[in-house]
């Protein structure tokens, strides 16, 4: 995509590494891999080709057509009463003259409708990209869940073996001993549960990335690099579904006009030659041509109600694009609101797993000494893993935070980011089509080439 990029926003996230294995780990890796193998992409893409295919369909209507056909009768001779058989080959060849201008308004209207299809590959690209992100840190999230109920279960277990040495020589009661072990329980429960959610993450990760996670390194958060004000001036002037609406909006106007010239003198110009043979006798040539001037007397009311339904649909389209600047600048205004406060969080967050950390090294040192119950203890834990827990839910949050700030502004692209991939072409099956070659030409099987290439 030939796109302007918001200059203070040039660098959004570092995603080089220097060898592939490595880069196969990274959040990089991971978007490369998403936009290579994406189904949603090429679902678009082809939406998009065949967009293409409907501009150079209206440029064939410009054009000339050139026809034949061939036939035999067998009948009897109106002279001598004889069964004959004639045989007829004709050529005929039709250009429309003029049209009220709707064949060169119809190509102009799909030609801003291959320009919308362009702006909604970009949107689902942006889609493709940040399901894989959410995907990348759903996995990280899950498995640090996992290491956080692993360690707890380990923490739990030393707990247990020393409520029972102290219950051997009577520092503590058989209850104290019940709720370690209920504790122990109910942490391997939560870790059975935390790993089956791994599970599924895994899983989302193979849908949305295309390969399986391995080892997936500290995704880095984006650098935004512009202010939120900054940030609403650029998506309502360039966003994929802003632009999209409004080249819908101008195509839907070429659509009234398409209409009003319906009530319009339609000019056409025909010729044709065409050879008769009279039981396998000598040819007879004859040749012709003609203009011919048509058009509506009374239809109906039909081309009122096609003209009437036009304006709707352009009204429609006008309405739409109100909805979409709302709905765009809304969601930038979210989406940093939701960083502010992802951010706060996580840094509340990190004071709280300080505290909890301290507190719960305090209350073991204490019960060590016998000033603190094991429940006491239990409870120490339990807040020290919920502050972590809490901590790394945060983290991730803050990352997918500031890629959905790209998203709201309609820069979470492959292009933005840099990332090394082979961008699709936008352009390149448009330039080969538009001007409807045929398959017997240099380009029209040039043309095939590439197809068969993305087949």
């Amino acid at each position: 995509m030939f796109r302007k990029t918001f200059a203070s926003a040039a660098a959004v996230v570092a995603l080089i590494v220097t060898s592939p294995a490595a880069f196969a780990e990274t959040l990089g890796g991971a978007l490369v891999s998403a936009y290579n193998s994406s189904g949603l992409l090429d679902q678009n893409r082809a939406v998009l080709r065949a967009a293409d295919e409907d501009v150079a369909s209206a440029m064939a209507s410009l054009r000339p057509t050139l026809s034949y056909s061939a036939g035999a009768t067998h009948a009897p001779s109106s002279s001598t009463g004889l069964d004959v058989w004639t045989e007829t080959y004709s050529l005929i060849s039709q250009l429309t003259l003029y049209q009220g201008g709707a064949n060169k308004l119809a190509l102009d209207a799909s030609k801003e409708l291959v320009l919308g299809a362009r702006e909604d590959l970009v949107a689902a690209e942006q889609n493709v990209l940040l399901s894989a992100i959410s995907a990348y840190l759903g996995v990280r999230t899950a498995q640090e869940f996992v290491n956080l109920r692993q360690s707890n279960v380990r923490v739990l277990s030393e707990e247990l073996r020393a409520a029972q040495d102290r219950f051997s020589v009577g520092e503590v009661t058989r209850t104290d001993v019940s709720l370690a072990e209920a504790q122990l329980a109910s942490a391997r429960s939560l870790l059975a549960v935390a790993q089956g959610d791994l599970i599924q993450a895994q899983e989302q990760y193979r849908v949305a990335v295309g390969t399986a996670p391995v080892s997936l390194q500290i995704a880095p958060r984006a650098d935004v690099g512009m202010t939120q004000d900054a940030a609403t001036e650029y998506a309502l002037r360039a966003h994929p579904s802003i632009l999209a609406v409004q080249h819908a909006i101008a195509a839907a106007e070429l659509g009234v006009r398409i209409a009003q010239a319906s009530n319009m003198p339609s000019v056409d110009l025909s010729a044709s030659f065409t050879e008769r043979r009279v039981d396998g006798g000598s040819f007879n040539d004859s040749t012709s041509y003609g203009v011919s001037v048509s058009g509506p007397i009374y239809a109906g009311g039909a081309i009122s109600s096609a003209v009437r339904k036009a304006n709707a649909q352009r009204d429609q389209a006008r309405a739409g694009l109100h909805l979409t600047t709302l709905s765009v600048e809304q969601g930038v205004t979210n989406a940093f609101s939701n960083y502010r406060a992802a951010v706060a969080a996580s840094d509340a967050y990190r004071q709280g797993v300080a505290a909890a950390q301290l507190a719960f090294d305090g209350v073991r040192e204490e019960a060590a000494a016998g000033s603190r119950t094991t429940i006491d203890v239990l409870n120490a834990e339990q807040s020290l893993l919920d502050a972590r827990a809490n901590l790394v839910q945060a983290n991730a949050n803050v990352v997918l935070a500031s890629y959905n700030i790209l998203y709201a502004t309609g820069l979470l692209t492959a292009e933005h980011l840099n990332l090394p991939v082979t961008q699709y072409d936008v352009e390149g099956h448009y330039n080969m089509v538009a001007n409807a070659p045929i398959r017997s030409s240099a380009q029209g099987r040039a043309l095939d080439r590439v197809l068969q290439a993305l087949e």
